[in-house]
């Protein structure tokens, strides 16, 4: 897949991809370089967070499953109590962007291309574009896919995945990488469990226990507005434990794909 879809290279690492390498080099070997170089980024991405006191946030899903509705109506409820900003990524198209800067926030738009997922080049490029000085939660909507974007760290300290009820219920089963790395799990758009009959919140949460991962399930619809006062309230949590590790001088890094499945998927 990754050698058709074009994840091994995006417009923010490709520099690193052609530079001239030893002689006798693998591909793994440049792969292997491409991917600590992806590490070192973040690292230092998160630190720019970190100094600030900034929360950072790397949403990720399948498409369709409501990010940027799920921005919008966060947006709605705190612009006036936080300062918030979006980084978006797609494959094309300012279309995403378009409707979080309508809400009064500002946010950068990254196009992909034929990259299937966000890395740390890319968004750093991004910040260049941001005033971090007036940010406390920054919002990175990752390019709609289940596979990829949960091996790449971007410097973020929280992964969030949202499965939407339109969706299997089996999809923490099915992908588990993604949803093992997941600092929370939002099911979205649960006001049409009405007219659904397919999907079972209990049987989604319990194939994420099955992984291992304690992390806690929201339910929300937020077109409805049903279930946002817990995802709010979490959130505000959250900024409160990044700045209080900040305070400290501490930082936190969300779990990550190991290297070994980073380099089976990248040779792929």
């Amino acid at each position: 897949m990754c050698d058709t879809c074009g994840c091994n290279i995006t417009p923010g690492n490709a520099k690193f991809a052609y530079t001239p390498v030893e002689k006798g080099a693998t591909a793994v070997s440049v792969l292997k370089s491409l991917l600590q170089k992806n590490d070192d980024q973040a690292a230092h991405n998160r630190a720019h967070f970190d100094a600030r006191g900034i929360l950072a946030v790397n949403l990720m899903s399948s498409p369709g499953s409501g990010k940027t509705a799920l921005l919008e109506a966060t947006i709605r409820a705190l612009k006036d109590e936080l300062r918030l900003a979006v980084i978006e990524g797609d494959l094309e198209t300012e279309n995403d962007a378009d409707r979080i800067r309508a809400q009064g926030v500002p946010a950068h738009q990254i196009v992909t291309g034929t990259a299937c997922h966000l890395d740390a080049h890319l968004v750093h490029d991004a910040l260049h574009h941001m005033d971090l000085d007036n940010v406390d939660i920054l919002f990175i909507e990752n390019v709609g896919n289940l596979v990829c974007p949960a091996s790449f760290d971007l410097g973020q300290h929280l992964n969030l995945t949202l499965l939407s009820v339109t969706e299997g219920d089996d999809k923490p089963a099915k992908y588990p990488v993604m949803f093992r790395g997941a600092d929370a799990l939002l099911l979205t758009k649960t006001d049409l469990l009405a007219v659904l009959d397919d999907f079972d919140p209990d049987k989604a949460e319990r194939h994420l226990r099955e992984l291992a991962n304690p992390a806690p399930v929201l339910r929300l619809s937020a077109r409805k507005g049903e279930g946002m006062d817990a995802w709010l309230d979490w959130l505000r949590a959250q900024l409160a434990m990044q700045r209080e590790r900040a305070r400290q001088g501490e930082t936190r890094r969300p779990a990550i794909q190991p290297d070994g499945a980073r380099m089976h998927a990248a040779a792929r």
